[in-house]
C-alpha cells in the first residue's frame, strides 16, 4: 500500500547525486540572515568558512589601547560553540501528505474499477489510467489541488557544528546534509522523487598572520567527505515494486559514507584590510580542491567585499552595541543556470545589541545579547534573530531564499532555519 511517510524514510537513508559542481558551504546562520555578506564581517568564529585572515581579529576587538582602528565590542579571546540546526516546511509536507493520501485511494479506486469492467467484460480493455481519469472527473477539486503541486519542492536542511576559533588560528568538524523530495501531481500518474540530497562531512583548519595591524592573511586546508547516488522517482502505480530497490540502495549509502577512500582535499586562502576605524575590505579564494569531489570538478569560490561599521551606532560598554552593513559579490567564478548580476550580489545588516550585562566583571560579562539582522542573498530577501544567554547559549532563527529555477528571480526556495548553539 502507498505510504508517504514510509517513501519518505527510505528517502531519508539515500544521498543522491548532486549535479552542481559547488564545494561545501556551512549554513552560517549569523551570515545567512544578514544576506551571507560575510567575507569582509569575520570578527568571529565565521572566519573559518569565509574568511581565515579574519581569524587575526580575534583578541583585538574592544582594544582601545593597542587595536584602536579595530575596537567596538568586548575582547573575545575564544569563541568554542556546538551547534545543531535543522529546517523543515511542515506545513507544506502535510498538504503533500493529505494530498498524496487522497490521490492513492483514488488511484485504488480506480484500479479495482479497471479490475472488475475487465472480468465482467473480457472485451473491453479498461485501463487503470482511464479509470483514473474518469473518477478525476468526478472529484474537480483534486485536479485544483494537484495543479498546485508541479514539481514542488520540500527542502529540508540539517547541520551540526564542532567549532573553535582563537587569535590567528580556528578548526572545524561540521556535517551538512540537504534533502528536497518533490511532488508532481501529474494528472495520469502523480508520483514523488528527489531532486536534490547531499550529505558534506567536512573537517577543516587554517590560521592568520597580521603583516601590520591592518592588514593580514590567512589560509586553511580542509578534507571533505560528500556521499551520493542516483536521482529517482517513485509513482503511485510502481511503487511496490521499487521498494526493494530503494532498500537497497540505503543500505548502500549506509555503508559507504563511512569509507574515507574519496576524500578530496583542499585549500582555503583569505586577505582582510581595515581600511579605516570603520570600514574593512576582504576577499576570499575558498574551495580550492587538488582532486574531484563526489566525482564531480569543483569551481573555487572567488568572493570580495567590504564591511562599515559606523562609529556613531556602536558602544564598548558593558552594555556594547554593534552595528555591521556588508556587501560581497559572491561566488565570482561560477556561472551556473545562466547567472546573472544580481545572482552574485549580497547585501545586509546586523544589529547587536547587549541587553543585560555585569559591568566590568569578566570584561563585562555579557547576560543577554539580541541580534536582528536582514538582507538580500542573491536577489532574495533574508531575515534573521538570535539570542544569547550568559555567554553559553544562543538560539536563531534565519529565513534566506535560493533558486531552484534557471536564472535570477525565476523560482524562488525559501528556507527557514532554527539552530541552538552550546558553548563560550
Amino acid at each position: 500500500m502507498f505510504s508517504l511517510p514510509k517513501i519518505l524514510g527510505i528517502i531519508v537513508l539515500i544521498t543522491v547525486t548532486v549535479f552542481a559542481t559547488n564545494g561545501p558551504h556551512h549554513k552560517s546562520v549569523r551570515a545567512y540572515s544578514m544576506g551571507n555578506a560575510h567575507v569582509a564581517v569575520v570578527d568571529d568564529k565565521e572566519a573559518i568558512y569565509y574568511n581565515y585572515a579574519g581569524l587575526n581579529q580575534l583578541g583585538k576587538l574592544g582594544d582601545f589601547k593597542n587595536f584602536p582602528q579595530q575596537g567596538y565590542y568586548p575582547n573575545n579571546y575564544m569563541d568554542m560553540r556546538l551547534n545543531v540546526g535543522s529546517a523543515a516546511p511542515l506545513n507544506e509536507f502535510r498538504d503533500a501528505y493529505e494530498l498524496a493520501s487522497d490521490l492513492q485511494g483514488l488511484y485504488q479506486d480506480a484500479r479495482d474499477d479497471a479490475k472488475a469492467a475487465n472480468q465482467a467484460n473480457p472485451l473491453v480493455d479498461a485501463t487503470t489510467e482511464k479509470a483514473y481519469i474518469d473518477s478525476l472527473a468526478k472529484h474537480p477539486e483534486l485536479i485544483d489541488r494537484i495543479n498546485s503541486y508541479d514539481h514542488q519542492l520540500f527542502s529540508m536542511i540539517a547541520k551540526l557544528d564542532a567549532e573553535l576559533a582563537i587569535h590567528n588560528f580556528g578548526g572545524a568538524i561540521w556535517v551538512d546534509g540537504e534533502l528536497a523530495p518533490y511532488v508532481d501531481g501529474g494528472i495520469i500518474i502523480p508520483f514523488v522523487g528527489i531532486d536534490t540530497f547531499y550529505i558534506d562531512a567536512v573537517i577543516q583548519a587554517g590560521g592568520a598572520y597580521g603583516i601590520t595591524d591592518d592588514f593580514a592573511i590567512g589560509l586553511g586546508v580542509k578534507a571533505v567527505k560528500r556521499q551520493s547516488i542516483e536521482i529517482f522517482k517513485v509513482d503511485v502505480s510502481n511503487f511496490s515494486s521499487i521498494v526493494d530497490t530503494l532498500n537497497d540502495r540505503a543500505e548502500v549509502a549506509q555503508e559507504e559514507i563511512f569509507e574515507f577512500d574519496e576524500v578530496a582535499y583542499g585549500m582555503d586562502f583569505g586577505v582582510l584590510y581595515q581600511v579605516t576605524r570603520e570600514a574593512r575590505l576582504g576577499a576570499a579564494l575558498n574551495n580550492v580542491f587538488f582532486s574531484k569531489l563526489d566525482e564531480k570538478k569543483i569551481t573555487p569560490d572567488l568572493t570580495v567585499g567590504m564591511n562599515y561599521s559606523p562609529h556613531y551606532f556602536n558602544r564598548n560598554t558593558a552594555y556594547s552595541r554593534k552595528l555591521n552593513i556588508a556587501a560581497d559579490f559572491a561566488d565570482a567564478l561560477n556561472d551556473d543556470q545562466n547567472y546573472k548580476f544580481f545572482s552574485h550580489i549580497n547585501f545586509g545588516m546586523e544589529l547587536e545589541q547587549v541587553l543585560l550585562a555585569f559591568p566590568g566583571y569578566n570584561d563585562n560579562l555579557r547576560l543577554l545579547k539580541l541580534r536582528l539582522a536582514g538582507g538580500f542573498k542573491g536577489g532574495y530577501p533574508t531575515a534573521g534573530v538570535g539570542v544569547e544567554a550568559l555567554r553559553l547559549i544562543q538560539v536563531d532563527l534565519v529565513t534566506w531564499g535560493e533558486e531552484r529555477g534557471y536564472y535570477t528571480g525565476q523560482d524562488e526556495n525559501r528556507i527557514y532555519m532554527a539552530q541552538v548553539s552550546l558553548g563560550f
